[in-house]
């Protein structure tokens, strides 16, 4: 079922009711505005790969993805019920938590016909509980996602727009250790980076730091800087 966010953020892309939800080339869009074909996605990339890939063939496409900066949390024990419990969410994403989903997303992007547009938005999810089905599963299940702000948007058309998310203290060849360490995020996560990084041509391999892989900025992307 379609989450309030998605309408959100459909409505504030499409910005009318005859935008939204159009029919192109036998594909349902989200929206359409000035040729534009927009695409929502808070799910992950990979189910879009193909659809986008198409569609590519003979239209500009927006992909817009949300990310979640701050998300207030609301309980009730039954839908409609009372709350019985209401706080922020400790985790908050960044722009960089976009390459969690992109390393799915590497042999469509980029392409001169695409654009993707990281939203980092405040949010609210709201929450039911349930008996747990497995012992380490959640013992909630999500009713609804509604969108409160938008905190910032970034859009990224190039190779050198992913390059430009590295943090500028980075060494001129780094590992993904010190990634992680300049840019404050896990070493699962400059992982990523790195991998969509190299594959989008951005950076590349240049040697070894004993078991560790080295990368760079290629020549031409230091000349382009």
């Amino acid at each position: 079922m379609e989450s309030t966010l998605h309408r959100q953020l459909k409505m504030r892309y499409g910005g009318s009711a005859e935008d939204v939800e159009v029919q192109v080339d036998g594909y349902r869009i989200d929206a359409v505005v000035r040729g534009r074909l927009i695409e929502i996605q808070q799910a992950s990339l990979s189910a879009l790969r193909d659809k986008v890939k198409r569609l590519l063939e003979t239209h500009r496409v927006v992909v817009v993805k949300p990310l979640v900066s701050r998300k207030f949390l609301i309980r009730r024990d039954t839908p409609g019920g009372d709350i019985v419990s209401a706080r922020f969410s400790p985790t908050r994403e960044t722009v960089l938590n976009l390459f969690e989903d992109l390393v799915h997303f590497v042999h469509v992007f980029p392409h001169p016909r695409l654009t993707i547009e990281v939203v980092l938005t405040t949010q609210e999810e709201h929450r039911i509980t349930r008996v747990r089905r497995r012992r380490r599963g959640p013992d909630f299940r999500v009713a609804d996602r509604l969108l409160v702000d938008v905190v910032s948007t970034q859009k990224l058309k190039t190779a050198a727009d992913l390059r430009k998310l590295l943090p500028t203290a980075l060494p001129a060849e780094f590992t993904t250790a010190e990634l992680a360490h300049h840019a404050q995020i896990p070493r699962w996560l400059a992982q990523k980076m790195a991998y969509c990084l190299r594959k989008t041509g951005a950076i590349d391999v240049v040697g070894k730091q004993r078991n560790a892989v080295l990368y760079g900025i290629p020549r031409k992307g230091r000349r382009a800087a």
